[in-house]
């Protein structure tokens, strides 16, 4: 199941799937739906339990966040084209290949051993 595949409908805040590396699931992760669930994103909250998850975009921020993160750019086929530590306040630059972004509190990667090439997928 691609990642395309796993649009939901429901809000941020509770877990909406599974981020998969072959076949080993590595994280829980939510789907925002909708551009106003999208637009506050991880805003306000104290930390992040598994993996937030945008399809769409080439770019997050980090700005009015309480805590770091992991950022992984992932292409149209799935794989990760590049991570990075994103501390708060900060933006990235866009990575245009990227189709979906994943991110996790900081130090989340490390655990999972998620690194640029890894071929991942949201299930539901």
């Amino acid at each position: 199941m691609s990642w395309r595949s796993a649009s939901v409908s429901e809000g941020v805040g509770r877990p909406t799937g599974w981020l998969v590396r072959e076949g080993d699931v590595l994280a829980s992760v939510e789907l925002p739906a909708g551009r106003r669930a999208r637009a506050k994103g991880l805003l306000g909250r104290p930390n992040l339990e598994g993996a937030m998850v945008l399809e769409g975009v080439s770019s997050v921020h980090t700005f009015g966040m309480h805590f770091d993160l992991d950022v992984a750019f992932v292409d149209a086929d799935c794989i990760v084209i590049r991570t990075l530590f994103l501390p708060r306040n900060r933006v990235t630059l866009p990575v245009w290949r990227s189709k979906m972004i994943i991110e996790a509190q900081a130090g989340s990667f490390g655990q999972w051993d998620l690194k640029i090439g890894d071929k991942v997928e949201v299930r539901r």
